[in-house]
């Protein structure tokens, strides 16, 4: 079928009132229209007496992967509406025990790219997506499209290499002296899941409250360490940001090192793969011991 964003969003909407009709799924996590002309947001929809809320459009930016693990008490199915990047963070899900997969079901979206309503020009995150295509689905709706980053996502990451340990340093430092630390990016990254985030420990003293700058470089370090090379690449916890600051600079840094300790590795294109950091063999190399 053809792949117009008005097309795509007739078929999603004749299937979400269908599943919801015949009961496959108890609701479906998709997109509605925002307050302002191009802004979306993130829709629960219960009723298919309701399905003209849903949309699909060039402005559908924010990733749904982790919606789902919101609900803790499941009853039924929920139907999730991926892309690549999408299905990359239900498979992290998947993959650390966080859901079920026959409590999912998932419409999947080929998709070229989504857009900054301020601006109009492609989002950042986008140009930079290496899986355009869902990786894990019940049914697609449209065609496949070509898979690939369209800029060097590593671009950044080898630019901040070729400085010197002092002029990296004055970078980051004055990077993390922006940070609020209202952990946006931590709340809407589908790779960090854990029950309890190590800065709401306050027993164990891992965080303090101050906003200073060792504080702040300890939240995103550490935050950046704990993900590690199980980065999805989706780019929300810098489209969140609500100062801006360049944090997939960070996750891209890990995700390189670990292409060249352990050869080109994606997270999120399965749910059982193991990923280079969370295991190891008895034979493996030493060197540096």
């Amino acid at each position: 079928m053809s792949n117009t964003l008005a097309s795509v969003q007739e078929t999603l909407r004749q299937r979400a009132r269908t599943l919801l009709e015949d009961g496959t799924i108890t609701y479906l996590i998709g997109w509605e229209a925002g307050r302002f002309e191009g802004q979306t947001t993130p829709l629960i929809l219960r009723k298919a007496a309701d399905v003209d809320r849903l949309i699909y459009n060039e402005f559908c930016v924010h990733i749904l992967a982790k919606y789902p693990l919101s609900d803790k008490n499941i009853e039924g199915t929920i139907g999730v509406v991926v892309r690549g990047c999408d299905s990359r963070g239900i498979n992290l899900a998947l993959k650390d025990g966080q859901i079920k997969r026959d409590k999912l079901y998932l419409i999947g979206i080929p998709c070229e790219g989504m857009k900054d309503a301020r601006t109009g020009q492609e989002l950042k995150k986008c140009l930079q997506c290496t899986h355009r295509n869902p990786v894990v689905y019940d049914e697609l709706i449209g065609d496949a499209v070509e898979d690939g980053a369209k800029v060097d996502r590593f671009a950044e990451v080898a630019q901040l290499e070729s400085l010197s340990v002092d002029e990296r340093y004055d970078y980051w430092a004055a990077i993390f002296s922006r940070c609020i630390r209202c952990k946006a990016c931590r709340d809407t990254c589908p790779s960090c899941t854990c029950r309890e985030c190590f800065t709401d420990q306050a027993a164990m003293g891992w965080q303090g409250k101050e906003t200073s700058l060792a504080e702040n470089q300890n939240y995103g370090i550490t935050r950046m360490f704990h993900i590690g090379e199980r980065c999805i690449e989706c780019g929300e916890c810098e489209r969140v940001c609500p100062v801006r600051l360049p944090l997939m600079q960070l996750n891209r840094k890990i995700i390189k090192d670990a292409y060249e300790l352990f050869g080109e590795f994606y997270a999120g294109i399965d749910d059982c793969t193991p990923h280079p950091l969370d295991h190891y063999l008895l034979d493996d190399v030493e060197e540096f011991m």
